[in-house]
């Protein structure tokens, strides 16, 4: 089998899951990267070999003979850099989430349906351990059928990677009820099996804001420490901190399932906790994948609560980025490449998450009235296969 050649823009930070498909002689390999930090490119050098090409311009990677491209920089470029690649045919790996905008997204579907070019979205959430345990109870009717769904996440280290760089500027990137809540909504929708049709929203800049110690220029990769406790006590903030550290949202989805979203940027722990209910018991997750990882369901009626449930599915933790996630969904790009696999996650749904997040994201800061999420044109909607 001929390896395919892979480029990837943006390859400090997330740009590192691009590893996993540096496979030389097995059916990959990383031939170009771009990226703005000339140390970055070094260690690209360094990971895939001195032949490679580094640059700092995605139209000088873009002009290289390559199969497929991963685009990991900030989500303010994605149209950019996805809108390229895809118009200069290219199979594109994007980086959850796809735009900052509704508007973004649906220009990105366009250029991907118009130019039939592949195009394939990173939640990799829909390949952890514990979803995927749940996704599979749920279908297979261990709590009847789903009725609402809830999710609390807990963001411990939200003063370190989203209060110190460019996520704390709503221009560059709405807010956390997208960029950080993409994820999530997108794992509410595919254990509900729909996606919201209405949203209405509440949050606030509860702590951050009152930090007074900013740094003049933002650092580009803020440092993540268990030091920085409590969080009032948070040094070096972005110099605009206007998102909000506090969000929640509910959402109706078009299958009549009623679900809702927590988020807190300033816990002192860091997990998501999802509960689904059905007409026949409860689901929830303890732990993301880590040891000790349980899925238990309650479906025999009691009085009070009991801690154990009635059945307990324990995980095992796995290697890889993200709980064993990162590996599992570069193979499945690069076979989609290949026509070899169908994703698990479509760029509709992909986008139908953002849409979610973006209007949560105005109902929030125009007094929580309800907003309807718009649906996706149907003759673009028509190209990508739904996956639900």
């Amino acid at each position: 089998m001929e390896d395919l050649r892979i480029g990837v823009i943006g390859a400090g930070g997330r740009g590192g899951l691009a590893t996993h498909a540096h496979k030389p002689g097995h059916g990959a390999r990383i031939t170009a990267v771009c990226d703005i930090r000339a140390e970055v490119l070094q260690d690209c050098r360094t990971a895939y070999g001195e032949d490679i090409l580094t640059t700092d311009s995605p139209d000088v990677l873009l002009g290289q003979d390559l199969d497929a491209v991963f685009v990991c920089s900030p989500d303010y470029l994605h149209r950019s850099h996805a809108g390229a690649a895809l118009e200069a045919g290219v199979a594109v790996y994007l980086e959850k989430p796809m735009g900052i905008t509704i508007a973004e997204c649906d220009e990105i579907l366009r250029l991907a349906a118009h130019g039939q070019t592949k195009l394939y979205l990173g939640h990799n959430m829909r390949h952890m351990d514990f979803v995927v345990t749940m996704k599979k109870l749920i279908t297979d009717g261990a709590i009847g059928e789903v009725q609402t769904a809830w999710c609390r996440h807990f963001v411990g280290h939200g003063g370190d990677f989203y209060f110190k760089d460019w996520h704390a500027d709503r221009r560059l990137s709405t807010g956390m009820l997208l960029q950080k809540a993409t994820h999530d909504i997108d794992v509410l929708h595919w254990l509900c099996s729909g996606y919201s049709r209405r949203v209405h929203a509440m949050g606030a800049l509860a702590v951050y804001g009152r930090v007074g110690n900013r740094l003049s220029e933002p650092e580009p990769r803020p440092r993540h420490s268990l030091d920085h406790w409590p969080p009032l006590a948070q040094t070096g903030l972005h110099p605009i901190v206007d998102i909000e550290d506090i969000s929640m949202m509910q959402m109706e989805l078009d299958n009549g399932v009623l679900a809702c979203y927590q988020q807190c940027h300033f816990t002192p722990d860091y997990w998501r906790n999802y509960t689904v209910i059905g007409t026949e018991g409860r689901i929830e997750n303890f732990g993301n994948g880590e040891e000790g990882t349980v899925i238990k369901i309650w479906n025999r009626r009691r009085n009070g609560y009991d801690a154990n449930g009635d059945i307990e599915i324990p995980l095992q933790p796995l290697s890889g980025g993200h709980g064993g996630a990162d590996p599992r969904i570069v193979d499945e790009f690069l076979g989609f490449v290949r026509g070899e696999t169908v994703p698990r996650t479509s760029p509709v749904e992909a986008r139908n998450s953002v849409a979610a997040g973006c209007c949560a994201t105005d109902s929030l800061r125009h007094g929580g009235v309800p907003v309807d999420v718009p649906d996706v044109a149907p003759d673009i909607a028509g190209f990508f296969a739904p996956t639900i």
